[in-house]
Order: C-alpha cells, then sequence, then structure tokens
C-alpha cells in the first residue's frame, strides 16, 4: 500500500509563515527603538544592560504575538472557511484574497502605528497611546511638524521601506496559497490542525495561560528599570488599550477617590470650610505692578547647569537664578503644553488625558487674567502659533485675556514653520505691545508663550546669537535661553521694567532622566520670579511647588485682597506639603525625598527619588505612599469636580 506522505493544509502552512514575517518586521521596529535609545540603554547597570535588553526583547515577542493575533484571527477564519470548499469554487477564491488583503492592510496600519511610536517614544518616554490625538485637529500643525523636522520624517521614509519589503515578502507567500492543491489532506488533518490553530491563536491573543487576567501593559514591567520594561511594549497594544480605556471612561473621566470624601480632605488641607475658596486680605497699601509671565517651551531644570548639566547650554537662566527668588523644587503639573498654560495661568491641576482648554463648554476660571483684570490691569497673550491651536484663544478670551497676539500678527515673512515665530520675535514684538499698554496708566499682565524648543527646530542665522556647543538638541536650547536674555535686555531699557514682576517657568520638561516610567526632568521646572521691587533678592526656596501655585505666590508679592478659588497655594508663606502631575495614563506626587507614582497600567510604587533609587519602597513605607495618595487623588478629583459643577465662578 502506497504512503501518503504527511501534508499540512496550505492555509496553516501560510497563516504560520504570515505570522512569522509579521514578528520579524515588530523586531525590526523595537531594534529601530532600541538603537534611538542606546544611551538609556547604556545607562543601566553594566553587570545587567544584555540581560534586561534580553529579556525585554523577548517579552516583546508576547505583546507582538498579541497583535499578530488580533489581526490574523479574522483572515484566519476565512481561510478555514475555504480549505472545506472546492478549491477552484469562486468563493473560496475570494475568501482567499479577501484574508490575504485583511491581514495585510492590519500590518501595514500596525507599522504606521509602530513608526509613529518611535518618536513619540524619543519625546514622552511612553509608548504611543491615545495622547497622539490631542493633535488630530489641528491637521495643519501635523503635517508640518512631520515634513519640517527631519527627524519625523526619517521615520516616515523608514515605514514606507520597511511596509514595502513586507507587502513583497508577504505577496511571495500567497503565491504559494494559490497554487491547486492537488494532494490536499484529509478532513480529519484539517479539522484538528485549524481547531489547534484557533486554539494556538485564542492563547497569543490572550497573551497568558493564567485564567484571572489577559496580558495587560503592566505585564511588561518585568524590572526595576523602566526603559526595558517599556521597550517590551508594543505599541499597538498600548494604543488600542489607552482607546478602549477612553470608551470606558477610565482615562478621561477621573474616579480616584469618593467626591464627597475628595472635597473634605480638600477643605482641612485648605482649612475652609465652603468650597475650596480661600479669601486672601492682601497688604493696607498693595504694589500696582505689572507681571510678565514667560512659559518656556521644554524648558526641564534638568538642561540647567544649576540643576546638575554638565553643558552651560542654559548661561542666563543660571544666573538669572542666582539673583532672582529661585524655586529649587518646582514641578509642572503635566507635560503637554496645554497642561503648562493652563496650570501656570488658572492655578487648577491636570487631569491626565484631559483637555481642559478644549471642552465644548468652555469653563469660567479666575487665576491670573479674570483677578488682575478684575483690579483694573491690562491683560494680553501672546504665542508665536497659531491661537486657535488648543483652542487657546477661544479659551483666553473666555477667561480674562483682552488681546490675544499670535502667528497672524507677524509678518508672513517671520514664519519659519507649525510653531510660527521664533522666539526672540516673539519677545520682540512683544516688547511694543507691552509699550502700548504701559501708556494707559494702568498696571498691566502680559503672559508669553515660547515654542522655539519643540521640533521642528529652527535657528535664525540673522541674529547675533552663536551657539556654543555642537548638535541641534544643545543649540536650539542654547538659543531659548539667548532669546530669554535678549528679551531681558531690551525689556530692561523699558520705562516698565522697574516695575514689574517677571517670572519664568516651563510648561513641562522633558524626557532626559528616564529612571521612572514618568521621568522626573519631564516635570521639574525652573521657576525664577524677578523685579527691582523684591529687595531681598536673591533667595533660594528649597519649599517644593507646583506650576499652579506660581498665581497665588505672585497674588502675595503683588499684596492684593482677593478671593483664592484655585488649587494653588502661595509657597513663599505657606509651603505645599505635596506637589502633585499628571501625564495622560500615569500621576505621581512628590512629598520630600519621596516620589509616588501611579503607572499606566494601574500598579502603583513609591522611590526615593533623592537618592536615584529604582528601588521600590512602597511595602515598607505604605503609610507615606497612602497620604501622599490621598492628598494627590483628592486634589484632582475635587478639581474635577469643581470643574464640572462650575462652582468657580468669576468674581465681578
Amino acid at each position: 500500500m502506497k504512503r501518503v506522505p504527511f501534508r499540512f493544509p496550505q492555509h496553516i502552512t501560510f497563516f504560520l509563515a504570515a505570522y512569522t514575517l509579521g514578528m520579524v518586521f515588530f523586531l525590526i521596529f523595537r531594534t529601530v527603538l532600541l538603537s534611538t535609545n542606546i544611551s538609556q540603554a547604556s545607562a543601566l547597570p553594566e553587570h545587567q544592560i544584555v540581560s534586561l535588553i534580553f529579556q525585554a526583547m523577548i517579552m516583546g515577542l508576547r505583546f507582538d504575538t498579541v497583535v499578530s493575533g488580533y489581526i490574523l484571527a479574522l483572515p484566519l477564519i476565512l481561510l478555514i472557511i475555504q480549505s472545506f470548499l472546492s478549491f477552484e469554487s469562486r468563493i473560496a477564491l475570494i475568501l482567499r484574497v479577501a484574508a490575504f488583503w485583511l491581514a495585510g492592510i492590519l500590518y501595514t496600519v500596525a507599522f504606521m502605528i509602530c513608526s509613529a511610536d518611535i518618536p513619540f517614544f524619543n519625546y514622552y518616554f511612553s509608548r504611543l497611546t491615545t495622547a497622539v490625538l490631542n493633535w488630530a485637529d489641528e491637521r495643519s500643525f501635523m503635517v508640518g511638524m512631520i515634513f519640517k523636522e527631519k527627524s519625523y520624517l526619517l521615520y516616515v521614509v523608514i515605514c514606507i521601506i520597511l511596509s514595502s519589503v513586507f507587502w513583497r515578502a508577504y505577496y511571495l507567500l500567497f503565491k504559494g496559497l494559490l497554487k491547486s492543491e492537488s494532494k490536499r489532506p484529509t478532513i480529519t488533518l484539517n479539522i484538528v490542525g485549524s481547531l489547534l490553530l484557533i486554539l494556538a491563536t485564542f492563547v497569543g491573543i490572550r497573551g497568558r495561560l493564567e485564567t484571572k487576567s489577559p496580558i495587560r501593559a503592566g505585564t511588561a514591567a518585568f524590572s526595576e528599570f523602566a526603559f526595558p520594561n517599556q521597550l517590551g511594549l508594543n505599541p499597538v497594544f498600548t494604543f488600542l488599550r489607552s482607546y478602549l480605556d477612553d470608551l470606558e471612561g477610565k482615562t478621561t473621566r477621573l474616579q480616584l477617590i469618593n467626591e464627597a470624601e475628595a472635597i473634605r480632605n480638600v477643605q482641612a488641607y485648605f482649612q475652609t470650610s465652603e468650597g475650596i475658596e480661600r479669601v486672601i486680605a492682601g497688604r493696607k497699601k498693595p504694589d500696582s505692578l505689572n507681571v510678565v509671565v514667560v512659559i518656556m517651551e521644554s524648558m526641564s531644570a534638568h538642561k540647567m547647569h544649576r540643576y546638575g548639566n554638565s553643558l552651560i547650554v542654559t548661561p542666563f537662566l543660571d544666573s538669572l537664578a542666582s539673583i532672582s527668588y529661585c524655586f529649587d523644587n518646582f514641578y509642572s503639573a503635566g507635560i503637554h503644553t496645554y497642561n503648562g498654560v493652563y496650570s501656570t495661568l488658572y492655578s487648577f491641576p491636570s487631569l491626565m488625558k484631559q483637555h481642559p482648554m478644549k471642552m465644548t463648554t468652555v469653563p469660567s476660571m479666575t487665576g491670573f487674567p479674570v483677578t488682575l483684570k478684575n483690579n483694573g490691569y491690562s491683560t494680553i497673550f501672546f504665542t508665536t502659533h497659531d491661537d486657535q491651536f488648543d483652542n487657546m484663544a477661544g479659551f483666553m478670551y473666555a477667561n480674562g485675556f483682552e488681546k490675544v497676539v499670535s502667528q497672524k500678527d507677524y509678518p508672513s515673512e517671520w514664519v519659519v514653520g507649525p510653531t510660527g515665530v521664533p522666539d526672540h520675535i516673539l519677545f520682540e514684538q512683544s516688547i511694543q505691545y507691552l509699550n502700548a499698554l504701559s501708556t494707559k496708566g494702568k498696571p498691566f499682565f502680559a503672559a508669553l508663550l515660547t515654542a522655539s524648543d519643540h521640533g521642528p527646530y529652527f535657528i535664525p542665522s540673522n541674529i547675533p546669537f552663536k551657539p556654543k556647543y555642537e548638535g541641534i538638541l544643545n543649540q536650539i536650547i542654547e538659543y531659548a535661553d539667548w532669546s530669554l536674555s535678549h528679551f531681558m535686555d531690551i525689556a530692561s531699557k523699558q520705562p516698565w521694567f522697574n516695575n514689574t514682576v517677571f517670572v519664568f517657568v516651563a510648561d513641562h520638561g522633558a524626557s532626559l532622566d528616564p529612571k521612572y516610567e514618568l521621568p522626573i526632568s519631564y516635570v521639574h521646572s525652573p521657576c525664577i520670579i524677578y523685579s527691582k521691587q523684591l529687595p531681598d533678592m536673591p533667595k533660594t526656596i528649597e519649599s517644593q511647588g507646583s506650576q499652579i501655585d506660581v498665581f497665588p505666590t505672585v497674588m502675595g508679592i503683588l499684596g492684593l485682597p482677593y478671593t483664592n478659588q484655585t488649587f494653588g497655594t502661595d509657597i513663599l508663606h505657606a509651603p505645599r506639603p505635596v506637589v502633585y502631575f499628571s501625564a495622560d495614563e500615569k500621576i505621581g506626587c512628590i512629598a520630600g525625598d519621596y516620589y509616588f507614582l501611579r503607572k499606566g497600567d494601574g500598579s502603583e510604587a513609591l522611590y526615593n527619588f533623592r537618592n536615584n533609587s529604582t528601588i521600590d519602597e512602597i511595602a515598607g513605607r505604605k503609610a507615606l505612599a497612602d497620604s501622599m495618595k490621598t492628598y494627590t487623588y483628592s486634589m484632582m478629583q475635587s478639581a474635577q469636580m469643581v470643574i464640572k459643577q462650575n462652582t468657580h465662578k468669576q468674581k465681578k
């Protein structure tokens, strides 16, 4: 009797080959990500680098398998159905072709996400989430960012090249599936093989054999080091998971703590019995000083020599800090520009993924512009780019600003890209407006938002500035710092200079020390207050503070009476026990030497960040962690409640 050779069903062979091909390309993208972050890998303990990176790559195979399982699940069903039909039938051919195109297109979309993830990770130290959609309605800005910033364009090219190679190889695999099966496997082998493949795909999608829970982002946290933990994730997984969380309201609507308990805690912290309002008496003869707040794009404190940078790329800020009020333990409220603008000007915290300036119904705020306007100030806001970006103009005009100066107000030849005009142009033009306001016989409040230290980077060539260091990332910081110096030099020659309080604060920092899932450098901000009217300068303030404290602290300097309806406090007179911040799906807070972090997967950790420790001490210091968490969650939950109920109405 002639022996029939064992033969795999063609649809199973094709499925396994397509899965392998997809996994190879996911590995290539992960390798590119690793190569662009080689400095972070080299910062790991020398004796563990190889082991940690290897484990991250193995973890990556698990997450890549999950994504591939979802991509190939429906094509697999189509292929199984056609395998039981006549090979030559029209329906079988349609099913084979449909499976081919469906899997191919889904893999291509996945590769596009992987390409976008690399610059996103390099900037935010986070795998891709729906936070990238914050710019979805700013299409011109997004396109300009991609095509004017060479590093971003590189990833577009990489995506196109790798996708083209994938499709070539994928088509060659598919050609085998189109060949007539003259020796088709037995029905039994087809059924058993298909069932086993369905089971394997289900297990692959689930990512784990344990019955209690499928694979989660937290599964990738296999070590105490943030970078290898992040490296093991697949950005398609993190993006879709964050999207599903958004649909379920897990990340857009805070549910951190019971609202009634939260407001009771906040009232106890603020020592008030009615909402969050605190009546501030002020001085009998307050000073009618101008106030200028400069919100500096991406100016992490870690970029300054004062805070440990071995390079001197911020000579002006370093020198200014040495002659001013300098707050050395100061933090941003979030990691996005809109967080920094909103929190600095209106003294409300960042609430994870919520975009406060894009609400359908614009809430009524108080903070700097409304309070000072009600005290007789002129109010003006300056930005380098389109004022519709982040709905800035709409929000500002609705909340106390009389004038918003933006890209449309500068000569078109000065606009160099999606971020608008260079910083020094912003500053030069602002002087003209401030000079005009100073002639009105009343003080002014001005807020200026810089943008040059944000890609695509552009350094003007026809100015006195000459960089000292090599590399655009160093040079753009030098240029941003020079622009600040240029501004203060021009301002010092104006008649209103000696009667003005200047505040310099970052909108957020940058990912420069990725020891933790939310790097400290991303929220550690300079905060410098300078004025000729401060007789006790210089002064170093060691107590911790936040962007939300800028408004009440400056109000304390001015001595004006007002009702504080914000979550900020005057940190010159009432030090903040816990400073807190959020970064999309993460929440962090600092008290003294300790850093509490609620990670993206919901897990919690406590680190002694002053010692640069990556050892989680939460088990041994549970009381401390709980007190920090309760303070932070109460503040954030209450802030959401106040916004929702719109109880902080403007005082007329």
